[in-house]
């Protein structure tokens, strides 16, 4: 063995599985909190329990998708054509429940309009993860520099 730890198939597996969690949960509250906007224009100050289930098992399917047919698409490191292809394809997904579900009343306009929110909302995660890799990446290289530095004066 060189010394090399591996991921095991079964950490790899629990990697994507928290990070569809993580995903299913705020893409929820997204959804959740267009809906309650939606609900308290229209003068209405409940939400549907049905629907917020609808919601989350939505959320789910949906984060299992990005995952495992569009390549995790929110965090590539560019947005090209699959990318996109994924945005819109949830997107319509989310769209399409949401109005079969009538999480908006069946009215058309708020579901185009909810349809503008989700893209909108896959573009703002795409750059706050790609924001937070970039941070990431900066810290391990301090860690790098500092682990270097320390080992030369250990070695002196």
């Amino acid at each position: 063995m060189d010394g090399k730890k591996k991921i095991s198939l079964w950490e790899a597996y629990l990697t994507r599985e928290i990070g569809i969690e993580f995903k299913a949960c705020l893409y929820f509250f997204a959804i959740l909190f267009f809906y309650c906007v939606y609900r308290l224009i229209n003068g209405s100050r409940e939400a549907g329990i049905l629907e917020m289930a609808e919601m989350i098992v939505t959320c789910y399917i949906i984060g299992y998708i990005q995952v495992y047919v569009f390549g995790n698409f929110d965090e590539a490191e560019n947005l090209k054509l699959k990318e996109w292809l994924g945005m819109v394809v949830c997107t319509g997904l989310y769209s399409l429940v949401s109005f079969i579900g009538k999480w908006f009343d069946g009215e058309i306009p708020a579901t185009l309009i909810f349809a503008g929110y989700l893209l909108i909302t896959y573009i703002c995660v795409f750059f706050i993860y790609r924001s937070k890799r970039r941070i990431d990446d900066k810290k391990l290289n301090e860690d790098l520099k500092l682990f270097q530095t320390e080992h030369k004066k250990s070695e002196s």
